[in-house]
């Protein structure tokens, strides 16, 4: 018997849960549960994270966790519990299958049948933020290849395990050289291991465009972060609905299971939500926990009740649904199939799945890091580049020279275009003149300067080579 924890969450989530939990008991789960208050009321409570300490240590010990939607107060400084739950216990694979239902379920892909796999948890949502000058506010990227390497290696693991034929890569490596750059190249790399399985490699905005349009060319999607927070609601929105989906969140000691769609606050209570989203992310963790037997039982059931045209109201559609029923009329249709199998639908088997278990990554060994300048970052209100580059000059030494000014990126000096609009947010970068070193005690020269002559500095951002290749990208024009 595996013991879970459990929360049932605001809204519809406890009407949703009991549902889920029926079912998955019925049809015979070996489990035992933990439950756990999260969400709204411990949020107004006064715990700003939305759960006890004692709650994470049920969660820690258990190490599933079975979650329905939860609110998060407007304002107040409340945090997200998705990210932090996702963070704080290294899940950092999100899997989201998003298959079409017709024609029992209105869509225009009738082939679609896709998993996405989304890197959790860096990228733009380490949530890093600063204002820095009256204009411009930075937002940091942080893509790093352990992170790249884990989420990969699942993606082509998932594959393997669940037959499936093809893993496709989503970057915007064209533009983020660096960061996406890194994400490519992980990716290209671990391909190798697995030639069994087709890889290919998309530019994000063609990519999305395509799975919009023909979804039925992708297989598994692995993508960072922003990207496959975005892409996967969508996938599932064009399969016919955000509320037939459900999400496993995986990492390697914990799992968190849930639906993906929120806690719907003005159907709570009514028993009218369907339980459907809930119950495929309990699906994906039976076949999580070793209990493939009971996920295929209770997959098939609630296929053949799709199928059978028993419908809860967001999916009724009169001439093809047959009986639109409540939440728990709906569990009880679930339930009474089971043992049942669809006879238009396809029909699942798991009964090789069971935990995708990987390797911890292994750190490389360190390449050679080289300091070679400085971007210094400066506040500074004027519009004329050369202006700012001739106040910027009085920082230079006999060892360093400055080299290009940037805003907002593009490269402004010089020999700027005189049409290029500039904020108060300014780039310059500093390189050593031939022959010379460079080193910190340079760029602690070049700030005490700055303070000297009153030029606002407001970060630095040393520019390196990792085996003699640049870690820093290039000013847009350069």
């Amino acid at each position: 018997m595996t013991k879970i924890t459990v929360a049932k969450g605001d809204g519809i989530g406890p009407e949703i849960m009991d549902a889920t939990l029926k079912i998955i008991m019925a049809a015979g789960a070996d489990i035992s549960i933990d439950e756990i208050e999260v969400g709204e009321k411990v949020y107004l409570a006064g715990n700003l994270a939305g759960i006890a300490k004692e709650s994470w240590d049920i969660i820690r010990r258990n190490k599933v966790f079975l979650k329905a939607p939860i609110t998060t107060p407007q304002g107040g400084g409340y945090k997200s519990l998705n990210v932090t739950t996702r963070k704080f216990l290294g899940l950092y694979s999100n899997v989201r299958p998003c298959n079409s239902l017709h024609p029992f379920v209105k869509t225009k892909h009738p082939q679609m049948d896709i998993v996405i796999i989304r890197e959790n948890e860096e990228d733009l949502y380490a949530g890093i933020e600063h204002q820095q000058t009256d204009e411009v506010v930075q937002c940091l990227k942080l893509i790093s290849r352990p992170g790249c390497e884990k989420i990969v290696r699942y993606a082509f693991e998932y594959a393997k395990q669940y037959g499936r034929k093809k893993v496709t890569c989503f970057t915007k490596d064209n533009i983020m050289k660096q960061t996406d750059g890194l994400f490519h190249q992980v990716f290209d790399e671990i391909a190798l291991e697995y030639p069994e399985i087709e890889n290919e490699h998309w530019i994000i905005d063609i990519g999305a465009a395509k799975m919009a349009d023909t979804p039925e060319i992708f297989d598994v999607i692995v993508m960072p972060n922003l990207y496959g927070d975005i892409l996967s609601d969508i996938a599932a929105q064009i399969t016919g609905s955000v509320g037939l989906a459900g999400s496993a969140n995986i990492g390697e000691q914990c799992a968190m299971f849930e639906a993906i769609h929120g806690s719907a606050p003005r159907v709570a209570n009514q028993n009218r939500a369907n339980p459907s989203g809930l119950l495929q992310g309990a699906v994906m963790m039976l076949n999580h926990i070793g209990q493939g037997n009971i996920a295929e039982k209770v997959q098939n059931a609630w296929l053949k009740t799709i199928e059978d045209g028993i419908h809860t109201y967001d999916i009724y559609k009169e001439g093809t649904s047959k009986q639109k029923v409540t939440t728990t009329e709906f569990a009880d249709a679930v339930i009474n199939n089971l043992g049942q199998q669809p006879s238009i639908l396809t029909a699942v088997s798991y009964d090789k799945n069971a935990a995708l278990i990987l390797p911890r990554y292994q750190r490389k060994e360190a390449k050679t890091k080289s300091l070679v300048g400085v971007d210094v970052f400066v506040n500074w209100r004027g519009s004329n580049p050369d202006e700012l580059a001739e106040l910027i000059k009085q920082l230079e030494s006999e060892d360093a020279e400055l080299t290009m000014i940037t805003n907002r990126g593009i490269k402004v000096w010089p020999e700027g275009f005189e049409e290029t609009f500039c904020t108060d947010h300014w780039r310059c970068r500093f390189k050593p003149l031939a022959e010379k070193t460079f080193n910190h005690a340079n760029i602690t020269a070049m700030l005490n300067e700055a303070i000297e002559k009153n030029i606002d500095t407001i970060k630095t951002e040393n520019l390196y080579l990792f085996d003699g290749k640049p870690g820093f990208s290039l000013g847009q024009g350069q």
